[in-house]
């Protein structure tokens, strides 16, 4: 029994090579999405061959054949074989979420994940032994004040704004209906960096103002290298939200904001936001939960690992959420699962 146990055909031994290799597809799709392969596919009236999909990023032939064959076998890429010659094309999920002309690209977000969270993940041992984030061990970047590690250069903090933008192109309609908040005519997005959750919830509600209140240098970035939204019923303010005064608003926007904070800085927040806020008014949390036994989804559970290696922070139940908002002096506490990677939740003055 033991020797059929450790065979290659045991269940148990495929899961766990393929939990090792894991890794190796998450290279495989950064790596054609730096090199621009679905971006070259987008751009061609048909599919192309090896050679010209290498000429077309500038790389190696019979490098890219391995490549373009992984990602066929991945559904990334579709091949058709002509006279013994195989031709090269996207499919609809890279069409629709890994080609940059696609309004729902995904691109920055994953180039932002190749570039930073990849490598801070291969410092997850430490990060469980010391119970802290590994930018100083990975980056040589000081955590002690959290976003300047985030946004260790300007590129940095353009990629993870541009990512951000992408993210919210797709889930943003599913947390911004989760709840009626046309009841809202003001809203702030608290840390809202280039204004496109703003932007979403302008469309779905387009009685409301959103002022977007994200740090001095967040806004000039957005402005400088990131497409804005122009709108009338949009507008930008800096500040820190834990030290400077927030806009007064009746509905308050905190998208993917406590997750990066321990409990102690969260309620702090959730204090300054309750003062803000006008009397009936309401705060929106947009965060991945955690089921209330912690044993899944398993896609939180990672992303609050994740929180572990990046931040100060973790993902949470919404019976913690629902403790913290209280302590605040949030009151009618709602939640809501979307189905999709971020929940939302709604609790009122």
């Amino acid at each position: 029994m033991a020797e059929n146990m450790s065979s290659p055909e045991d269940p148990c031994y495929r899961l766990l090579t393929d939990y090792a290799n894991g890794f190796m597809v998450s290279q495989v799709v950064f790596a054609a999405c730096e090199l621009g392969v679905f971006d070259v596919l987008a751009e061609a009236p048909g599919p192309l061959a090896v050679a010209a999909v290498a000429a077309g990023v500038g790389a190696s032939s019979h490098a890219m054949e391995r490549l373009l064959d992984a990602c066929v076998s991945l559904k990334l890429l579709q091949v058709e074989m002509r006279g013994g010659e195989a031709f090269y094309g996207n499919t609809e999920m890279s069409r629709i979420y890994l080609s940059r002309v696609s309004p729902t690209s995904q691109c920055n977000m994953l180039l932002y994940m190749a570039k930073t969270t990849y490598h801070c993940w291969g410092r997850l041992a430490q990060a469980v032994r010391e119970g802290k984030n590994q930018y100083l061990q990975t980056f040589g970047v000081p955590a002690d004040e959290l976003f300047s590690a985030i946004y260790r250069s300007e590129g940095e903090r353009v990629q993870f704004m541009q990512a951000l933008r992408e993210l919210w192109s797709v889930d943003g309609r599913s947390v911004l209906t989760a709840f009626d908040l046309s009841l809202f005519p003001l809203v702030c997005d608290l840390g809202g960096g280039a204004g496109a959750l703003a932007e979403q919830c302008l469309c779905l509600y387009p009685g409301c103002h959103v002022t977007v209140f994200d740090l001095p240098e967040v806004v000039r970035t957005a402005k400088e290298h990131v497409s804005v939204p122009e709108e009338e019923h949009i507008s930008f303010q800096e500040g820190d939200f834990f030290k400077d005064r927030l806009p007064e608003a009746d509905l308050y926007i905190l998208a993917r904001i406590l997750h990066d904070w321990a409990d102690g800085r969260c309620s702090q927040l959730l204090e300054r936001v309750y003062h803000s806020c006008k009397p009936g008014g309401g705060i929106l949390v947009i965060e991945s939960l955690l089921d209330e036994d912690r044993r899944g989804p398993l896609l939180t559970q990672l992303y609050s690992l994740n929180m572990l290696v990046q931040t100060e922070g973790q993902e949470r139940t919404p019976s913690h959420y629902r403790a913290l908002l209280s302590s605040a002096g949030f009151r009618d506490f709602q939640f809501k699962k979307t189905g999709l990677i971020y929940d939302a939740i709604l609790a009122r003055k």
